[in-house]
């Protein structure tokens, strides 16, 4: 059984879990993800990992509430604790392939959007750790529903912006994007996104149109977390690759990103197919 040892709310409906996994722990990086059940009748839910503290023996995961299964996740309190999690899983960042020479003067933006937040702090953190401090855009519809701006202040340069203004920039991702290199100047040799896909299609044509090489996350595909159900199949650069285990991360110009969101609608929409609301077999 894996304790749970902290919980908090971020929002209303997005809750962060510190749960004591020491093997997870131990060989987690960023990038990664684990998959979590509740009981032995749960379902499995693939969560990025959000953070993670090897001396302690703790993984932390953000869950947004959005069916009966991360209900059921968001539910449990401080002291219960999850039948499985199991993990580290998927392929780790690229940039901790990195050697710290091969790190120095490298100019990263990361952009988030939404719980997109969560997993793009672990590979900032990382990178402050190894001396290269990045810029993080973060995007929300409103204020109030803005994650882990405080945590992020702490290892990296953050940019906020909402669709309605009430905080930062007064526009949605790309128009930020666009403002920081246009009007600004700034200059980088990278980019990361997360986040929903339609901001992860249109963060990406933006970072196109200033040449700039990009990194997305696909996690939001995932759903047994094995590649056995085939619902994270996307086509990458015109070949077909599976998510959670050859991702989550791929090359964002290379991304079908129309097709994934069909993929993602189809499996969302449909309750023979969606892991919330049936029990098909690929979930066990």
């Amino acid at each position: 059984m894996f304790r749970i040892e902290s919980k908090r709310n971020l929002s209303a409906n997005i809750t962060e879990m510190k749960v004591h996994a020491p093997r997870v722990a131990e060989s987690a990086l960023p990038g990664q993800f684990v998959i979590v059940r509740t009981d032995e009748y749960g379902e499995r839910i693939p969560l990025t990992i959000c953070d993670y503290d090897r001396e302690q023996g703790t993984v932390t995961i953000v869950t947004q509430s959005i069916g009966v299964s991360t209900d059921k996740i968001n539910s449990l309190n401080e002291g219960d604790s999850f039948a499985d999690f199991a993990g580290p899983l998927g392929k780790p960042s690229d940039l901790t392939d990195l050697t710290d020479k091969e790190l120095e003067g490298l100019r990263i933006l990361f952009v988030a959007g939404g719980v997109g937040t969560a997993p793009v702090y672990p590979q900032a953190k990382w990178l402050k750790e190894h001396g290269v401090t990045a810029d993080v855009v973060i995007g929300a519809k409103t204020a109030d529903l803005f994650t882990y701006v405080d945590e992020m202040k702490e290892v990296a340069n953050v940019h906020l912006c909402t669709d309605d203004g009430s905080a930062g920039f007064h526009g949605m991702v790309p128009a930020l994007m666009d403002d920081l290199m246009d009007r600004q100047g700034k200059k980088y040799d990278r980019c990361v996104i997360i986040g929903p896909m339609i901001m992860m299609k249109f963060a990406t044509l933006c970072a196109k149109r200033h040449d700039l090489p990009a990194v997305v996350s696909l996690n939001a595909l995932m759903v047994d977390g094995t590649g056995m159900c085939g619902a994270c199949r996307v086509t990458v650069g015109g070949e077909t690759r599976f998510t959670c285990v050859e991702g989550p991360e791929f090359d964002a110009w290379l991304v079908d990103f129309d097709e994934a969101m069909r993929r993602q609608n189809l499996f969302r929409n449909n309750p023979k197919t969606n892991p919330e609301t049936h029990k098909c077999k690929c979930h066990g």
